[in-house]
């Protein structure tokens, strides 16, 4: 079952109170499939944040409800027609705090803050460079590569961590880190922050940072940093507080892998020899893919993988069982249901067309799959409403 919903503007301009004229009428489209059977699981949906292209001005929001099991494509502009060139220029993380989603979109140095049962604009925070984000305590923290986006070995601009007022969406104070920081991650009264170096570390390796900074809630300063990895970019508290990096390798002899910082001790106590490109934590459970890519071999080696965070064990090498695995050409993108423990995978393809989005069975075997975006690569669950 497909459904479309075309959505006019018609800008009416008045002159001089007795002649007017009509613009072109703008069209705008949601689309909506039928994919599965209603399911009630604590969660109302989850939006789907595609990142489009660089350059190309395609990142959208997608939305699945579980209510009716329908998948709906390219909601924000049918909520939002005003807004000039829509969500803009590569998404790169979504989170929902309270009733307010938030979509940080990268190139465009934005925030976008919408509402989360509809997904009509609220507003938006200015950020450069901005990467991704975590909240505390009424207050939304974002990372920024804080200048341009530019490779260079030379590059001087150290990044930052913004500190946003959830309520009034101004910037109420910044925290200086590391060379490009990427993820960021809130557990006790500390944040922290997995520096990359990406920008500087292209064709020579120890340009890379290769350290987490960490930041003390109340004070908002760097205390310290924790030695890691080169090109660090995903982090993570498991329950027990400790934290799980994920560092990219140089994309030739060094490669992907996955650390364990133990938040005692303040420093990397295990390494798995896994590679991870993302991972979703569902209670103990990692659930964790690869796409590396090398410089030398100029082709990707993709890998699926649950690692145990209590045990430290990797217990499984693929949690994809029914060979769909075979189908999916990049992974982009997962999740975890809490409830149901369905598994969703994104494939972003050739990176120019829409990807695909595929639902799992707790057992690894395929339920269904629908069309998405470009480049679909980031979560965010929506509770039901109380």
């Amino acid at each position: 079952m497909r459904k479309h919903y075309l959505f006019f503007i018609v800008l009416l301009l008045l002159i001089g109170g007795v002649s007017s004229c009509r613009k072109d009428v703008e069209v705008f489209m949601i689309e909506e499939v039928s994919v599965d059977s209603s399911e009630k699981n604590g969660y109302a949906g989850f939006y789907l944040l595609n990142e489009g292209n660089m350059g190309s001005n395609k990142s959208t929001l997608d939305y699945y409800d579980y209510t009716s099991g329908i998948f709906k494509r390219n909601i924000y502009a049918a909520m939002n027609p005003s807004v000039p060139k829509e969500l803009g220029d590569v998404g790169n993380d979504v989170a929902i705090y309270g009733n307010r989603l938030y979509a940080v979109v990268n190139v465009s140095n934005k925030v976008e803050v919408m509402d989360a049962r509809t997904a009509r604009r609220i507003g938006q925070i200015e950020i450069p460079n901005c990467r991704y984000i975590k909240f505390d305590k009424g207050f939304a923290y974002i990372t920024s590569y804080a200048g341009p986006v530019e490779v260079n070995p030379d590059y001087k601009q150290r990044g930052y961590v913004a500190k946003v007022d959830t309520a009034t969406l101004a910037i109420v104070d910044r925290c200086i880190v590391g060379y490009q920081p990427d993820d960021l991650e809130i557990t006790g009264d500390k944040i922290y922050v997995a520096n990359s170096g990406g920008y500087m570390g292209a064709g020579n390796t120890e340009k890379y940072e290769r350290t987490v900074s960490v930041i003390d809630l109340v004070t908002f300063k760097e205390e310290k940093r924790i030695d890691v990895a080169y090109n660090l970019h995903h982090i993570k508290a498991d329950k027990r507080g400790d934290l799980w990096v994920t560092s990219r390798g140089d994309y030739k002899k060094l490669p992907s892998r996955l650390y364990f910082i133990d938040k005692a001790q303040q420093k990397v106590t295990d390494t798995l020899p896994i590679a991870v490109s993302n991972y979703y934590l569902d209670g103990d459970s990692l659930y964790v893919y690869s796409t590396e890519w090398s410089y030398i071999t100029y082709s990707n080696v993709i890998t699926y993988g649950i690692v145990n965070t209590r045990t430290h064990q990797v217990v499984s090498r693929s949690f994809i069982t029914d060979g769909t695995d075979k189908k999916i050409e990049v992974p982009y993108g997962i999740m975890v249901n809490p409830v149901t423990k369905d598994i969703y995978v994104t494939d972003a393809g050739n990176y120019v067309s829409p990807g695909i989005l595929y639902c799992f069975s707790k057992e690894g075997r395929k339920k269904w799959s629908v069309r998405t975006g470009d480049i679909p690569g980031h979560f965010a669950l929506l509770p039901r409403p109380r």
